[in-house]
């Protein structure tokens, strides 16, 4: 097996030109990898810039082709999470807590196989890391080899909803781990995620590993932000129309980072139970009492995860060290505040992404279910 730039593996590479002239065949490559990366097809692309070195492994075309083929196929979050220390701790901890030799654990979402080792180290007598994304998946089964706990961590290159009993898991696991979430915590699917192990792939006395989940949100005074969504008149010109493409959908930031008040303390707006929680949508609407006067630029919304009972890990503005951001979502039209006059918030989840609107600026009033609360 050839390796490439950064010592990924080469598999699944189509021997195009492989009775050709080094020269030819590299050029093969290139074309099929640019073709491929302009297709957004960025992890064959990868692969074929790699089967390029294989041949010149000094070629630009290739080395550049490869490198920003990975940068899209794979988000440099990674990165920043595997240095999350606190988090990481937190969740070794946790593991501790639930694994013995007679467990097997299933990690979904493995990246680089840290969960999975964690827990070989703890004492699971076997884990299943899934990890959907191929080249990710080769360079964790890597990284497992190296620690020597391939015969503990089995890193299985599939979807956690296309693993199958007995073929990928032995049997049904004891253990879920995951940390699959994003900054507004079900971005990356986590609730249907965890509903379709829970019927197929857990026992029925499994542990999940975070087991709940709160989300937690505040109103906040910020100009900043605004700029970051919204326009208005500048260098003479009225640029407002370009607003008619800014977006409602939240947005990741470290809200630390930019000018802003907090006009209301923070409330909670959603409690999950992953263990017997889906992803079916859900809405609610929430009385909230400014605690300042000012004007609402955006909602800033985090987490809560408790890994198990008395453990847990969150994204809360108060805590900057996590590589976990805020969710930011904000108002297509700020609206002023004034402390102490209650206002009505409809906040709803669709199974994948938290939407807050403010009474007054509400979108529509469907809904899968209304409950009210004050804050």
């Amino acid at each position: 097996m050839n390796s490439g730039v950064n010592g990924a593996r080469l598999t699944d590479v189509e021997p195009v030109g492989r009775d050709l002239p080094d020269g030819d065949q590299v050029t093969i490559h290139l074309t099929e990898g640019d073709a491929l990366y302009q297709t957004a097809q960025y992890a064959q692309a990868a692969r074929a810039y790699q089967a390029a070195l294989a041949s010149d492994q000094h070629n630009w075309h290739a080395i550049t082709g490869y490198n920003r083929s990975i940068r899209r196929y794979v988000p440099r979050w990674h990165f920043e999470m595997m240095h999350d220390q606190e988090r990481a701790e937190r969740y070794e901890k946790a593991i501790t807590e639930v694994v013995s030799p007679d467990t097997l654990v299933l990690d979904v979402g493995t990246g680089s196989g840290v969960l999975a080792l964690m827990s070989a180290r703890a004492g699971a007598g076997q884990v299943v890391a899934c990890e959907a994304q191929p080249l990710v998946a080769e360079v964790a089964e890597r990284i497992v080899e190296q620690a020597g706990y391939g015969r503990t961590v089995r890193v299985v290159p599939k979807m956690s909803t296309d693993i199958q009993v007995p073929i990928d898991l032995p049997r049904r696991a004891d253990v879920l781990v995951t940390e699959t979430f994003d900054c507004g915590l079900l971005g990356e699917g986590i609730l249907a995620t965890i509903a379709h192990a829970r019927e197929y792939l857990l026992t029925d006395d499994a542990v999940i590993v975070p087991g709940r989940a709160k989300v937690f949100a505040q109103l906040v005074e910020s100009t900043a932000l605004h700029r970051k969504n919204h326009v208005g008149e500048l260098y003479g010109f009225d640029l407002s129309e370009f607003n008619r493409l800014s977006s409602l959908e939240y947005f990741d930031s470290r809200l630390s980072r930019h000018e802003h008040r907090n006009l209301s303390a923070p409330f909670e707006v959603f409690d999950f139970d992953f263990y017997r929680d889906g992803p079916t949508g859900r809405r609610v609407e929430l009385t909230v009492t400014p605690s300042a006067t000012g004007v609402c630029h955006a909602i800033v919304f985090w987490f809560e995860l408790e890994l198990v009972p008395g453990i847990t890990v969150t994204n809360s503005p108060e805590h900057p060290t996590t590589h976990w951001k805020q969710a930011i979502q904000g108002l297509g039209e700020p609206i002023p505040l004034r402390a102490g006059m209650p206002l009505t918030l409809g906040i709803r989840h669709d199974g994948l992404h938290i939407h807050f609107d403010i009474a007054g600026n509400r979108q529509d009033r469907d809904g899968d279910g209304d409950d009210h609360a004050q804050h």
